[in-house]
């Protein structure tokens, strides 16, 4: 019983990416500064089964520094959940316009 929900488990969180990483990004791009970070819950759930990974998210940043949407790339659906939960908590620093970021989060089960 204990495997067949580990199988299950697994299945469901090993989907493939949505979109490339390399497409979504601009070569020399200057990184707009973050001004304030909230950190990703890991699900407890994933990390006693040791199911961890890398998250793409694309998000949309306003004139202002706030977050006005995420959108996920790449990476673990559960843990893409949780990335963007946290991402649009993100404050950056304000710009002229409103500006599209490819942000990359680990989750790594050993830590």
């Amino acid at each position: 019983m204990a495997s067949f929900l580990i199988a299950g488990v697994l299945s469901i969180v090993m989907c493939g990416s949505v979109k490339p990483l390399a497409s979504q990004t601009q070569p020399n791009a200057v990184e707009r500064k973050i001004v304030t970070r909230v950190e990703a819950e890991y699900p407890e759930t994933l990390k006693r089964l040791y199911i961890g990974g890398v998250v793409r998210v694309e998000v949309v940043v306003g004139p202002n520094g706030t977050v006005q949407t995420t959108e996920l790339l790449g990476g673990n659906p559960i843990l893409g959940q949780s990335a963007m939960k946290a991402i649009k908590q993100w404050k950056y620093a304000s710009a002229a316009a409103k500006e599209k970021l490819v942000v990359q989060l680990e989750f790594d089960p050993h830590r």
